[in-house]
């Protein structure tokens, strides 16, 4: 239940979906006796829809998850293990035209390559498999060993968890699949702004990882004071801010996490 109210009510509540969906009635009203609300609601969902796609508002939600943690510390010594979070593959795509096809956070799976490389005893695991609401064969995992390999990555090194739907999943999943043993060191790469729900969600599994962020979206703190020129650039950002917040929200509710916004310090 939970993983389909995330895919209709999570989806419908996005910025970009909510104010279309807010533009549609009002196109309705305006046929109506209630033409004035209808024209007042248009005003207002084109107003809402500007500051979504030009103000700052995506880096200002975007800026304290992405900071939350910061660059990992390679002094600690060699990692035992990397977990790489499914997301760049578009495991439909890849289907259709038979060759692996990413979109954004491709990031996730250059860094994992990297790491693998610098540190070659340590096992790659990626975990991934269709967030579609109405699922079919494509999985992102088949797709993302494809590129891995291309990479650099040895297969005999590579573990694929193919079956988890959302990050709850991923940490679930990948925990049953590789046990990391008590003193083991395994890095969660991911998205910056993504980094403080998985790791809440990893430590509530029981299964410790040292973040690892990648693809940030905003710079540093002047970007919150910068205006986009490109809508759907804008509307993007802000979109995947409220998503991540709204994920974190839910995943407290859920007691899946111990803090709302999780941080370097469990405590």
């Amino acid at each position: 239940m939970f993983f389909v109210l995330s895919k209709t009510l999570g989806t419908m509540l996005l910025p970009t979906n909510f104010l279309i969906e807010l533009g549609v009635i009002a196109a309705v009203l305006l046929a109506t006796r209630w033409a004035r609300w209808g024209r007042r609601l248009f005003v207002l969902v084109i107003v809402l829809l500007a500051v979504c796609a030009f103000s700052p508002l995506g880096n200002y939600l975007l800026y304290p998850l992405e900071s939350r943690f910061p660059k990992w510390d390679a002094s600690k010594g060699a990692p035992d293990g990397i977990v790489v979070l499914g997301g760049p593959v578009d495991a439909d795509m890849s289907e259709i035209h038979n060759t692996p096809i990413t979109r954004s956070a491709a990031d996730r799976l250059i860094a994992a390559a990297a790491l693998a490389r610098r540190y070659p005893n340590a096992r790659v695991l990626f975990t991934g498999g269709s967030a579609n609401l109405i699922s079919n064969d494509a999985k992102e995992g088949d797709f993302a060993s494809d590129i891995l390999t291309s990479l650099g990555v040895a297969k005999d090194r590579l573990i694929i968890e193919r079956l988890s739907r959302n990050t709850y999943e991923n940490a679930i999943f990948s925990k049953q699949l590789v046990a990391p043993k008590p003193g083991e060191r395994w890095l969660l790469v991911t998205s910056a702004y993504h980094m403080p729900r998985s790791v809440g969600l990893f430590r509530k599994a029981g299964f410790p990882v040292e973040p690892y962020p990648v693809d940030w979206r905003v710079g540093h703190w002047a970007d919150l004071f910068s205006f986009e020129n490109v809508a759907l650039v804008g509307l993007g950002r802000t979109d995947a801010a409220v998503r991540e917040w709204l994920g974190l929200l839910a995943y407290r509710l859920r007691d899946r996490t111990d803090q709302l916004l999780p941080g370097p310090d469990s405590r």
